[in-house]
């Protein structure tokens, strides 16, 4: 058993990996900002500990973290992944101050693993898979600031050899992510025999779902004092097309509407080219995604609808 610290804890794919490390018997402690959402603890409530700390404020996380005295910190707290979320201020504060007060916390009260979720965001535009090697080109305040905060982690986990690792995460679907997101939005208009609004179909995108994302965090945790600042995509390495997750839906649900493409603008980060390369996430990890997107799409509709009346 692992005494676990996780920020942003009740986020999408926070609440994931804190159902599995509880499934697997770990402790776990949630570190909240104040006003926190609560709906994805149903049923867990009595299973966690929950401190509501502001990241930015290091002395109270330096005596918070040496009272608590974690093995393994998963730093999930962030910002502006959403197209809603666009004050700089939060943003940079939970992605980049946060970040930085909270690792400096820790390194002076001691650690197993301390994992930060990074993004693939980072990259920007690209024509291919990068490899973590790659110069980031991030195109957005968000993805510039979880850039900056994979460059901290690496440098710390480098200059101070600290068991501290980055995983660039893709497109993540699963349970409890976020009704105005892509999947569930067209769970729930397909359930209505439609679609919702969308941009061009060949927009790309490299689909893991959550079982697989929370398998890399806690390989990662477990493996973290071999890759101290180490980075690691995580995604399958296959991209799948707009017009194909149409196509998954509209079997999966017989659909017979057609969809109206480009009824929704495209983002700054649209692109027809998102696919990564997780070749280094396999060899030092022994990490790779078993679930594929039509079985993914089936099992999230399922969680989906059980968790319905209960939204």
């Amino acid at each position: 058993m692992k005494r676990c610290l996780v920020t942003g804890g009740t986020g999408f794919i926070g609440i994931n990996l804190v159902r599995r490390l509880l499934s697997e018997g770990h402790q776990v402690t949630l570190l909240l900002r104040p006003n926190h959402s609560t709906w994805r603890l149903d049923g867990i409530e009595k299973e966690v500990q929950i401190h509501e700390i502001n990241l930015e404020n290091y002395a109270a996380l330096q005596q918070f973290l040496s009272r608590l005295c974690p093995d393994w910190i998963f730093n999930l707290a962030a910002h502006g992944a959403y197209s809603w979320q666009t004050d700089a201020t939060p943003i940079i504060a939970s992605n980049f101050s946060g970040t930085v007060a909270l690792l400096d916390a820790a390194a002076q009260t001691g650690f197993e693993a301390f994992v930060q979720a990074g993004s693939s965001s980072e990259y920007g535009a690209k024509d291919h898979a990068p490899t973590e090697e790659e110069l980031p080109e991030p195109n957005s305040l968000y993805a510039t600031t979880k850039n900056a905060a994979t460059n901290y982690c690496h440098f710390i986990g480098k200059s101070q050899n600290l068991p501290v690792v980055t995983l660039r995460l893709y497109s993540i679907y699963g349970p409890y992510e976020d009704s105005q997101r892509l999947i569930p939005s067209m769970i729930r208009k397909g359930l209505e025999g439609s679609f919702p609004t969308l941009t061009n179909p060949d927009t790309a995108r490299d689909f893991v779902h959550t079982e697989d994302c929370v398998k890399a965090f806690i390989l990662a945790a477990s493996k973290a004092s071999l890759n101290c600042g180490e980075v690691f995509n995580i995604g399958s390495g296959t991209q799948t097309t707009l017009r194909q997750v149409v196509e998954i839906f509209s079997e999966l649900l017989s659909i017979s509407e057609r969809p109206e493409w480009g009824t929704m603008p495209n983002r700054v980060w649209d692109t027809t080219c998102w696919q990564s390369d997780p070749s280094k996430a396999q060899n030092k990890l022994g990490w790779s995604p078993s679930i594929k997107l039509k079985l993914g799409i089936q099992k999230t509709l399922e969680a989906y609808q059980k968790m319905l009346p209960h939204r």
